[in-house]
C-alpha cells in the first residue's frame, strides 16, 4: 500500500512552517519563512499579526514543503500556532482584527480593569489560570474603546491555530490548549467562561466559537484554498492546538509527572498535572494540555531564540556569511567556537529574561554584565555560550517555582525545538539542571504533535498515547557533568542576585524593559 503523508501547519512566533509526516513519523519534507509583526507607532506596545501576508508565506511554505516528496499523498492536515494570539470575526466570518502574542497595547484597559476591582484579576487566574499578561479581555477592551466599529461588529474570536484551519476550509472552532491562554476560559469545565466575560466587561456573544477536541475531525480543505495551496481539495482538516502543548505530544510527554522543554523563540517548561492546581503566588500559568484529562504548569523564558538570532546577525555576520558559503548551520558554528570556552563563560552574566512571574510580568533592559575589555576573556564565543548558559539558568529558576508546587523536581526532561540541535545546548541543558536530558530524533515536536492529532482524527493511531509509542523517538540523552554543578550553581546565585537590581533600573526608567505586560 503506498505511503501516506500527513500534513502540519505552524504559525509560531517568528516564523510559519509547513512540515510533512508519513504515517510512521518520519519528516519527509520542511518548509518555513520567517516573519515579523508590525507594530503601529501610534499605540506603543502594539503588534499586530498580518493575516493576509502571513497567510502568502503559509502558503509558500504548503507549495515548497509539498513538491519535495515523490508520491505525495496527504490523509490529513492539523494546525498549531504560538499562544495568546487571536483573531476577530464578524457575523460573515471576515477577520476583522489580529494580534501576535506579545502584544502589549492594552495597558490603560489592564490599569482600568484592576482599579475597578482589585480582586477580578486574581479570580480569573484561579478560574482560567491566567492573567491579564497576554489575555484575550484586555485586547478586546482596547478594540472597545479605539476601534468601537469593529467592537461591535465582533462576533467570535478564535486562536491562530483555528484561523490556519478556518482558512483552509474549516468553520470557525476553538479547542482548549491555546483557547485557555485568552483567558476567558474555565479550568474545570474545559471550555468559555461566559460569567467571567462578562465581569471584564466583554460581550459574551463574542466567545461564541464552538469548542472541540484535540484530534477530532472540523472540515476539508475547500476548493478556494485547494487552488490557493495546490492541496487537494476535500482533504480532512482535524484540530490541532497551541505548540507547547502539541509540542508535548510530539516527545511524547502526554502523562502526569512528565515533562518537557522547548526551546525556540520562546522557551517553554510544561510539567505535566492529573488536575489543575492553584498558585497562591500567582507566578505559575497553569494550562490545558491537548491532551484530554491532563492540565499543565507552564513556564516560559523570553525570547532566548531572538536573542540568539540576534546575536547571529548583529554582532557575527561575517559567521552567518562563511556558514551560507559553506551550506553550514551558522549556529553549529557558534557553538563549536562556543565549545572552547569554560562553563561560566569567563564569569559573563547575560540579563535578558526574568524568571517566570506571571502575576507581574515585566523583564529587565537587555545587557550582558561582568564583561572584560581582555578580547580573549569576553569574547564572540564566550558571549554566545552565555547566551546559552541564561537560557539554561533561566530553566533552572522556572522549574524549581514549579517544584514548590508540585513538590516535586523533574528526574528529568525532554528537550526539543530548535536549541535541542545543538549538542552543546543540549549539554548546558543538563548540566545546569543536573538531570538528564532526553533529545528525539524529530526536532520538529511541535508540528508532530500536530501530525499525530491528525494521525489520531482519521484513524490512523488509536489514540495520542500508542500514537507516541507508534511514532516518537528518542535520539540522545544527555547526561549531568556533576564536576560542573558548583559552577553553574554559583552562576545561578549571581544572577539571581544581579537581576532584581537590573530589573529595578528599568522599572525606574533609567533602562528600557526588554519586555512588559500590558499595566505593569
Amino acid at each position: 500500500m503506498p505511503m501516506r503523508h500527513i500534513l502540519a501547519l505552524d504559525a509560531g512566533t517568528g516564523s510559519g512552517r509547513a512540515v510533512i509526516f508519513d504515517e510512521n513519523g518520519n519528516q519527509v519534507a520542511a518548509a518555513s519563512r520567517e516573519w515579523f509583526h508590525k507594530s503601529d507607532p501610534r499605540y506603543p506596545g502594539s503588534m499586530d499579526f498580518d493575516l493576509n501576508g502571513n497567510w502568502e508565506l503559509l502558503v509558500a511554505c504548503i507549495r515548497q514543503a509539498c513538491a519535495q516528496v515523490p508520491n505525495l499523498d496527504i490523509a490529513a492536515i492539523s494546525t498549531t500556532s504560538m499562544g495568546e494570539a487571536f483573531v476577530v470575526y464578524d457575523e460573515k466570518g471576515d477577520e476583522i482584527w489580529a494580534c501576535a502574542n506579545v502584544d502589549a497595547r492594552a495597558i490603560e484597559q489592564v490599569q482600568t480593569l484592576r482599579a475597578a476591582d482589585p480582586d477580578l484579576e486574581h479570580r480569573l487566574y484561579l478560574r482560567t489560570g491566567q492573567t491579564f499578561a497576554l489575555g484575550a479581555a484586555p485586547r478586546l477592551l482596547w478594540i472597545k474603546q479605539h476601534a468601537p466599529e469593529l467592537y461591535q461588529r465582533a462576533r467570535s474570536i478564535s486562536m491562530l491555530n483555528d484561523w490556519i484551519a478556518y482558512r483552509l476550509g474549516a468553520p470557525i472552532v476553538v479547542e482548549p490548549s491555546n483557547s485557555g491562554t485568552a483567558g476567558v476560559f474555565n479550568l474545570f469545565t474545559r471550555t468559555w467562561d461566559i460569567d467571567l466575560a462578562e465581569e471584564c466587561g466583554i460581550n459574551p456573544a463574542i466567545f461564541s466559537a464552538p469548542v472541540h477536541q484535540s484530534g477530532s475531525i472540523i472540515g476539508s480543505v475547500s476548493q478556494a484554498a485547494a487552488e490557493q495551496t495546490g492541496l487537494r481539495p476535500g482533504i480532512p482538516i482535524v484540530v490541532g492546538g497551541r505548540d507547547a502543548q502539541l509540542g508535548s505530544i510530539g516527545v511524547g510527554a502526554v502523562l502526569p509527572g512528565q515533562a518537557a522543554v522547548f526551546g525556540g523563540t520562546f522557551w517553554q517548561q510544561e510539567v505535566n498535572l492529573g488536575e489543575p492546581i492553584s498558585d497562591p503566588s500567582g507566578r505559575i500559568r497553569m494550562d490545558f494540555h491537548a491532551v484530554p484529562g491532563v492540565w499543565q504548569a507552564e513556564t516560559i523564558v523570553f525570547f532566548p531564540g531572538f536573542a540568539a538570532r540576534w546575536f547571529r546577525d548583529a554582532i557575527c555576520p561575517d559567521i552567518k556569511a562563511l556558514a551560507e558559503q559553506n551550506h553550514r548551520d551558522p549556529y553549529e558554528i557558534l557553538e563549536e567556537m562556543a565549545s572552547n570556552v569554560p562553563a561560566g563563560s569567563n564569569g559573563i552574566i547575560p540579563i535578558f529574561s526574568d524568571a517566570m512571574n506571571y502575576s507581574h510580568w515585566r523583564h529587565a533592559a537587555p545587557s550582558f554584565l561582568n564583561l572584560s575589555v581582555d578580547p580573549s576573556v569576553a569574547s564572540r564565543a564566550a558571549l554566545f555560550r552565555s547566551l546559552e548558559e541564561n537560557a539554561a539558568i533561566v530553566t533552572l529558576a522556572n522549574l524549581r517555582r514549579i517544584s514548590e508546587l508540585t513538590h516535586k523536581f523533574p528526574s528529568h526532561v525532554i528537550f526539543a525545538s530548535g536549541a535541542s540541535k545543538g549538542p552543546l545546548w543540549c549539554q548546558i541543558l543538563a548540566d545546569v539542571l543536573q538531570i538528564p536530558v532526553h533529545t528525539r530524533v524529530v526536532k520538529e515536536a511541535t508540528a508532530l504533535g500536530a501530525a499525530i492529532c491528525a494521525g489520531v482524527g482519521i484513524g490512523l493511531y488509536s489514540g495520542f498515547s500508542e500514537a507516541v509509542g507508534q511514532v516518537v523517538r528518542e535520539e540522545r540523552v544527555y547526561q549531568p557533568d556533576s564536576q560542573k554543578a558548583a559552577v553553574y550553581q554559583d552562576l545561578y546565585e549571581r544572577w539571581l542576585a544581579a537581576y532584581p537590581i537590573q530589573l529595578e533600573l528599568a522599572d525606574r526608567g533609567v533602562t528600557s524593559h526588554l519586555w512588559c505586560a500590558p499595566g505593569e
